[in-house]
C-alpha cells in the first residue's frame, strides 16, 4: 500500500452533519404519529386535542367529546382516501375494478357511523327517573343483540347479552339498556372489557343496588379464520353490588336469564 491509497479522511464537520441527520431522523421515528396524520389532517388536529388533554384514545374509547363541529364529515373523507390505499396497497385495480371503484366510502361510512359509532358519537340521551315506589325486586332485560367487532383483527363479533338490575334511587327505560349497549358494542373491542365499559355506563346512569351483565357471543376471528371453529363462542359475566355479596340474589339473576336464553 502506498501514500497514494490512501484516502483523506472526512471532515469532522461531515461527522456533526450524519449525526444531526440520525437526531432528525430518530426524532421522526419517535413522533411517528405526526408523520403519518399532521395537524393539517382531521386526525391529526383531534390527535393533538387528544394528546393535549391528556385523554385515552384507545380502540375502544368515546372521543365524541373532542370531536369539534365538521370534523366527523373531513374524518371521514380522510379515512376514505386511506382506505382507498389500502386497497391499492392489496394490488385492486380500485381506478377500473366496478366491484370496488365506491368500497372506500362505503367502508368509511360505515366505521364512522355503524359499527365504530361508539367512538365518535356522543352517548344516547337516557332520562332516568325517581325510584318513587322504592322497588328492589330484581329484573332482567335481554336477550339485547350484540354487535361488535374484534380489535385484533377488526372482524365481526355476534352475540347476545343480558343486563340483571336490583334498583337503586333511579330507574331507566328498559328500551335505553339496548341503546347503550349498542352505544358500547359499536366499537373495537375484546368481549372481556366491553362488558365492564357497559357495567360502568349502566351504573353511571342509574346508581343500582346489584347489576349483572352475562354477554354470548361468537367471534369471526376464530369462525372465519384461525382455528375456523364455526361453533365457538364466548361467555363472559359481570357482577356488582347485592349481586356479588349476595348469594341468593346472583342466583336468581341467573335462573333469570336461563329462563329467557331458554326463548332463543
Amino acid at each position: 500500500m502506498t501514500l497514494d491509497d490512501l484516502k483523506p479522511m472526512p471532515p469532522l464537520e461531515a461527522d456533526f452533519d450524519m449525526m444531526s441527520t440520525i437526531r432528525r431522523a430518530s426524532a421522526g421515528t419517535v413522533v411517528g404519529v405526526a408523520s403519518q396524520a399532521p395537524a393539517s389532517t382531521a386526525s391529526g388536529r383531534i390527535r393533538q386535542r387528544l394528546q393535549a388533554a391528556r385523554a385515552s384514545f384507545l380502540a375502544n374509547d368515546n372521543i365524541a367529546a373532542y370531536l369539534q363541529e365538521g370534523e366527523l364529515e373531513a374524518l371521514q373523507e380522510e379515512v376514505v382516501e386511506q382506505v382507498r390505499g389500502l386497497l391499492k396497497a392489496l394490488v385492486i385495480d380500485v381506478d377500473n375494478d366496478h366491484n370496488t371503484a365506491e368500497t372506500a366510502e362505503r367502508v368509511a361510512r360505515m366505521y364512522l357511523h355503524e359499527v365504530f359509532k361508539g367512538r365518535y358519537h356522543p352517548q344516547p340521551k337516557v332520562a332516568s327517573f325517581p325510584n318513587v315506589k322504592e322497588l328492589d325486586e330484581i329484573y332482567t332485560v335481554g336477550p339485547i343483540t350484540v354487535r361488535s367487532a374484534c380489535s385484533h383483527h377488526l372482524v365481526p363479533i355476534l352475540g347476545h347479552c343480558w343486563i340483571g338490575i336490583q334498583p337503586g334511587e333511579r330507574v331507566i327505560g328498559l328500551s335505553k339498556f339496548s341503546r347503550i349497549a349498542d352505544w358500547v358494542f359499536s366499537r373495537p373491542h375484546i368481549q372481556e372489557e366491553a362488558v365492564i365499559i357497559l357495567a360502568d355506563e349502566i351504573e353511571a346512569l342509574c346508581k343500582p343496588r346489584g347489576l349483572g351483565i352475562v354477554l354470548k357471543a361468537q367471534h369471526y376471528c376464530m369462525k372465519w379464520r384461525g382455528v375456523k371453529e364455526p361453533q365457538a363462542s364466548m361467555v363472559n359475566s359481570v357482577v356488582r353490588g347485592s349481586f356479588r355479596s349476595n348469594v341468593s340474589m346472583k342466583k336468581e339473576f341467573f335462573d333469570l336469564i336461563r329462563q329467557q336464553e331458554s326463548l332463543l
